[in-house]
């Protein structure tokens, strides 16, 4: 089955989970929800509230998150074609100088372009970084919902990977935009190739300021004036001098839009060095790109054909039921990023670029350890196994020889000093006698229970620990000074699973039919614990107490 992800761009407005899988050469929807974001505009914990108004509304499973903003910096450099470990190096380097001049913790990602014919000898990397506080405060919110972290990645990159599987691609140069509430996010492409992406401040905002202005309204009365009264388009006739108002305010704005567009192409050409850069089309999409006219401002400010960009003319929604369909249906242009950061996710071909926090990529450097643990542990507990045998033959000879020997001492009194000697030595080898016995019913104890581990421990399921000690547990069927071998395993269990205590019982089920004998007890909950032995009293105590 394809893989399933959830592409979550969070914005000032709205908030858009999309999630589905690409497959063949289509991406399937499977589920699609966007939530209003309740945070005033302009307030510092609009993340926040944007993310608790989907609670208990949609549950995302495994997420990729779109990261855009000021405290986002996409940048390019142009470096040697190095080894991928020098290149590592370099960036290590760069993203390390970064956080030092801003006095904060930096999580990064970085791919090369595609190779241009203008630069020769030379790669074009294009370096990602985002604050951590940012990845944080994403992370509280996706933690609230009950959804896993895939990773970040930029929603101009997310942009791009829409844009290149779902748009009109030719061998013309294209600009494409996604027009938000605060944020413009920019790519340009050559063909199929990326020359740049980057994130601007500039967007809807710029229009809904411009009316609060004018007309001395709020900002939410604003966005509606624009929505339903402002238009770009040349040679409109207004029905109403509160038409005419709305559409002259938004003249300024989106000059400045067409200013940050303008400035993307000279930025593009400085810094990726591609002076004879020439655009073709400019595909815009968003929130902010249904404003009435806005392409054709476009189109006469740029010399260049302006259209809006619709990738969901070639997506399946068969899937969906009627509502949702027509609520995609109906924030189509809001929706490019999210469907692109789960395109990334699905879609093995996929330009990409995955930041992770420090703390993520640390405990994900763990989690991929165990198949290495498991095997370590197959190793020593054979190990133990061969050992035991060697000193349980050893300690067999060394009994008979003490038997021998205490005979002796009851024959003949002149020779009791020595039988004394014997008698202590005898005592030390009754300690190790018992002290290997315990070492072998451990290993064996040890290589059984991994064994049926390996054939029904649940998918979702992995082991963390193992341990053998010599003790007791009356719920084990093991008295006090009658120690026996016990064998604790513990394990962690996938996030966001159903069914996990089902599944811990039929895995302990399993194991009493497959260990005859076996005592067990365990726990599944916030992980998993076994403790067992195959040496507990209960079964010859009952047979006892029957006869």
């Amino acid at each position: 089955m394809a893989k399933t992800v959830t592409g979550i761009d969070v914005g000032q407005r709205t908030v858009k989970f999309l999630r589905g899988h690409y497959k063949g050469n289509t991406f399937h929807v499977a589920d699609f929800a966007i939530f209003d974001n309740p945070a005033a505009v302009g307030s510092d914990d609009w993340i926040a509230k944007g993310w608790a108004a989907s609670i208990q509304a949609f549950k995302p499973g495994p997420a990729r998150i779109g990261l855009t903003g000021k405290n986002v910096n996409v940048r390019y450099t142009r470096v040697p074609r190095v080894p991928d470990w020098q290149l590592r190096n370099l960036m290590r380097f760069e993203v390390s100088e970064v956080g030092d001049q801003s006095g904060t913790e930096v999580a990064s990602d970085f791919n090369l372009l595609p190779e241009m014919p203008e630069i020769e000898g030379e790669d074009v990397v294009l370096l990602a970084m985002a604050r951590e506080s940012l990845l944080d405060a994403h992370l509280d919110g996706l933690d609230e919902v009950g959804g896993k972290l895939e990773c970040f990645s930029p929603s101009a990159i997310a942009l791009y990977n829409a844009w290149l599987r779902y748009g009109v691609v030719q061998d013309d140069t294209v600009l494409i935009a996604n027009i938000g509430y605060d944020n413009l996010d920019v790519v340009i492409a050559r063909g199929p190739d990326l020359l740049f992406a980057r994130n601007l401040s500039g967007g809807g905002k710029l229009f809904d300021e411009a009316i609060a202005s004018r007309m001395g309204v709020s900002a939410d009365q604003a966005e509606k004036v624009k929505l339903k009264m402002a238009s770009l388009a040349p040679g409109t006739s207004y029905q109403s001098p509160n038409h005419e108002r709305a559409s002259r305010a938004i003249l300024g704005a989106a000059g400045q839009l067409l200013s940050l567009l303008q400035s993307a192409v000279l930025f593009c050409k400085s810094q990726v060095k591609v002076t004879g850069l020439k655009l073709d089309r400019v595909m815009i999409c968003g929130g902010g790109s249904a404003l009435e006219g806005l392409p054709q401002y476009l189109a006469s400010g740029m010399n260049v054909p302006v259209e809006r960009f619709d990738p969901f003319r070639v997506v399946n929604t068969d899937s969906l039921p009627p509502e949702i369909a027509d609520e995609l249906e109906k924030h189509k242009l809001q929706s490019v990023v999210a469907l692109g950061l789960a395109t990334m996710s699905t879609d093995p071909e996929a330009y990409d670029l995955e930041i992770l926090p420090a703390a993520v990529v640390k405990r994900r450097a763990f989690l991929e350890g165990p198949a290495w643990l498991i095997a370590a542990a197959v190793v020593a507990v054979l190990f133990l196994l061969n050992k035991a045998t060697t000193l349980s033959s050893e300690a067999a000879t060394v009994r008979k020889e003490a038997q021998g020997l205490t005979a002796q001492v009851r024959r003949a009194q002149s020779t009791h000093s020595k039988a004394e000697k014997f008698t202590t030595s005898n005592a030390t080898l009754s300690e190790l006698v018992v002290e290997v016995e315990g070492l072998a019913g451990m290993g064996e104890q040890a290589a059984r229970v991994l064994a049926q581990l390996d054939q029904h421990l649940p998918k979702d399921f992995w082991m963390t620990q193992m341990v053998g000690e010599v003790g007791s547990d009356t719920e084990l069927g093991i008295q006090r000074n009658k120690e026996r071998p016990i064998l604790k395993v513990e394990g962690d269990i996938q996030e966001g699973i159903q069914s996990a205590v089902g599944q811990f019982n039929e895995l302990t089920k399993r194991l009493r039919k497959e260990l005859p004998g076996v005592e067990l007890k365990g726990n599944p909950d916030r992980g998993w614990f076994i403790d067992l032995s195959l040496y507990g009293e209960h079964e010859r105590v009952d047979a006892e107490e029957g006869e």
